[in-house]
């Protein structure tokens, strides 16, 4: 563990846990022997971290969050309180598979309250709305909301909503004037 992390006095940090320098811990945090955190993230109170899980740089958990074995999260993603994580399709007691199924949380995506997660790609800087349910990929940009969560829109790298322009399948941010364009199924950013 890097010395300039912070840990609270309540946060449970296993041995053999890695946390980068500037990470801050918070009470009731539990981060298991075997997971790897980056540098500058923020895990707040009652969240707990299994074996395996990997968060790169910058990542926010929320309160109530418990990441499991296979969970994967790329550079700056937020995850929302109480979201929920599952890796196993199809639970049952003391059923131990070799490894579980993966999440992926792609480079600067958002997960809302409440949301629950299959074991799924979140792709880049996408947003899932509070209280969704994913059971399926989420592309790049996209915007998804729902139980089942379905695609609703295309998001900014800033957060704001995508709007068309006069030109087929090209977008563009209203607030950072990011343009995007729709190249065969593909959201892509262009500027």
């Amino acid at each position: 563990m890097e010395s300039t992390a912070y840990f609270h006095p309540k946060s449970l940090i296993d041995e053999g846990a890695v946390i980068g320098p500037g990470t801050r811990v918070w009470a009731y945090a539990h981060v298991c022997s075997g997971v790897i955190i980056g540098r500058d993230c923020n895990l707040c109170d009652h969240t707990f971290f299994e074996k395996g899980v990997r968060l790169a740089d910058r990542v926010t958990v929320k309160c109530g969050v418990y990441l499991w074995d296979g969970v994967i999260v790329e550079d700056d993603v937020f995850i929302g309180p109480n979201a929920t994580f599952t890796n196993d399709l199809r639970p049952r007691s003391r059923r131990y598979p070799d490894s579980w199924r993966k999440t992926i949380l792609k480079k600067g995506c958002s997960i809302g309250a409440n949301a629950t997660i299959l074991p799924i790609v979140i792709g880049r800087y996408a947003m899932v709305g509070a209280g969704a349910v994913v059971t399926r990929d989420v592309p790049d940009f996209a915007l998804v909301y729902g139980n089942p969560a379905r695609l609703a829109g295309w998001v900014c790298r800033c957060s704001a909503r995508l709007i068309p322009t006069n030109k087929p399948d090209n977008y563009q941010c209203p607030e950072c004037k990011a343009s995007f364009v729709m190249d065969n199924g593909v959201l892509r950013e262009i500027s």
